[in-house]
């Protein structure tokens, strides 16, 4: 009888980890809102649902889009601006739980936040908030505990490729000097919570401010493998770039706190490489492998979750003509071109 039970415990282990892997890491949308012509959130939602969307990042805590997504079962990943990182950092607990509760939970359930993300691209791109970071998610922590929600809710915040000071090989990752200071106790965080280092990733980028160095094909998963000197065999800039974060997290001591995409993507029109056929060719490869859960080189078969960006063409951004291009989809709800958010 207790050999059975034991049988029997342990096919169901097996079954439970098969499907809890199967379906691969799921792969989201941001949903950026930086224009004057888009759908109404209700309308947005409904357009997630058809297409079979689970995760959608919103970048602040907009009451009208958080009511639109409540009782969606879609998960959201939500934006907290740089520019209140102060105020937080230097606040209450209490402040914090009601700064929570006024700006989130009061529109939508908390079972349907999965990460809160502190800031954007603080520590490269806007760092005279970067001191105020890791105080910002600490208070959040503490204030999610205090109501038993830190299990459910994770708490990140995403970075540029830009905090890494020596990208490439991959295994010569490591983070600017100048940023260690905050970097080491997000990592310590992020590693005893269980939380994600995100990351925006945008090939597309690095390909057009480095064409004489940089294939298009290699950036568009269309070149034979390519060997670096660290011996690992690459053929697509997408896991080169993810890999170099893995080495600084490594060099750092925190080697296996997991890797999320929180934006990566295509532009479709507005330059030299932007354009349909290759914002198909990236956003399907990537898809696919969040979906296959192959990994990288450096952690072959480990999951990455990933946010497409973006959901539709913004007509507000500044700078070049192809930032106001990345939408998959076109705003009356067509897809701009062929790709699937689940496997076939």
């Amino acid at each position: 009888m207790g050999i059975r039970f034991t049988l029997f415990l342990l096919l169901c282990l097996l079954l439970f980890f098969s499907s809890s892997t199967a379906d691969g890491a799921p792969v989201g949308i941001c949903y950026g809102r930086v224009a004057d012509n888009l759908p109404p959130p209700a309308t947005v939602v409904s357009l997630l649902q058809s297409n079979a969307i689970p995760m959608v990042r919103i970048f602040k805590p907009d009451p009208e889009v958080l009511r639109s997504f409540s009782g969606s079962g879609i998960d959201l990943m939500v934006g907290v601006p740089n520019e209140i990182l102060p105020a937080l950092a230097n606040a209450s607990i209490d402040f914090c739980l009601q700064w929570l509760q006024a700006n989130i939970f009061s529109h939508i359930p908390p079972t349907q936040i999965k990460y809160l993300a502190v800031g954007n691209e603080v520590f490269s791109k806007d760092p005279y908030f970067t001191p105020f970071v890791v105080p910002s998610i600490l208070n959040f922590h503490q204030a999610l505990r205090s109501i038993n929600l830190d299990q459910l809710i994770k708490i990140s915040t995403p970075h540029a490729a830009s905090v890494l000071s020596g990208p490439y090989p991959p295994s010569n990752g490591s983070f600017s000097s100048d940023i260690r200071q905050e970097m080491v106790p997000l990592l310590q965080f992020l590693q005893d919570t269980d939380s994600p280092f995100m990351v925006n990733v945008y090939p597309f980028f690095s390909y057009i401010n480095n064409k004489n160095d940089i294939e298009l094909d290699y950036v568009l998963f269309r070149t034979p493998n390519v060997t670096f000197d660290d011996g690992l065999i690459y053929d697509n800039l997408f896991d080169a770039t993810l890999d170099s974060f893995v080495a600084a997290m490594e060099k750092e001591g925190f080697g296996w706190v997991r890797l999320m995409v929180s934006e990566t993507g295509w532009p479709t029109t507005g330059g030299e490489a932007a354009g349909m056929e290759n914002a198909s060719a990236y956003n399907g490869n990537v898809v696919s492998r969040a979906l296959g859960n192959i990994g990288t080189p450096r952690r072959p078969g480990v999951e990455v979750e990933v946010f497409l960006f973006d959901l539709f063409d913004e007509n507000g951004k500044n700078g070049d003509e192809y930032e106001k291009h990345f939408g998959v989809f076109r705003l009356n709800g067509d897809k701009a071109y062929d790709v699937s958010f689940t496997l076939p």
